[in-house]
């Protein structure tokens, strides 16, 4: 058993990220916190990710399920379909294959835990 704490984890910087919808705010920028470093397990991966005012991932789909656990801030998950408003504490299951897009909003930052399978693969679009 292994026990860490949020703001004990170093960040590393991912560089610029894609700015959300009439963003014009200026460069936008996501980190990551490794919560399970490779190796660590034989089955997931799980990490923090943290993004700046307005900062989001842009369209991707993953090849296994994700879960999105909102810590702070207040942000935005959106599919083809629909765009729906996260907050801490909120839990979000992304389907294999669904195109999809998270991040913050425009006035806040926000950042959330993922969980995804070992070895999966996020392709960008």
């Amino acid at each position: 058993m292994k026990v860490v704490t949020l703001n004990d984890i170093p960040e590393e910087d991912l560089g610029e990220a894609t700015p959300i919808a009439g963003w014009s705010g200026g460069k936008v920028t996501r980190s990551r916190q490794t919560i399970i470093p490779s190796g660590d397990s034989e089955n997931y991966s799980c990490s923090v990710v943290n993004f700046s005012l307005g900062s989001t991932t842009g369209w991707h789909i993953h090849d296994c399920d994700q879960i999105l656990v909102v810590t702070h801030g207040s942000g935005m998950v959106a599919n083809e379909n629909e765009e729906i408003e996260i907050n801490p504490g909120d839990v979000v299951h992304i389907k294999a294959g669904e195109k999809h897009w998270h991040g913050a909003k425009a006035d806040t930052t926000m950042g959330h835990i993922t969980v995804t399978l070992l070895g999966s693969k996020a392709t960008w679009l």
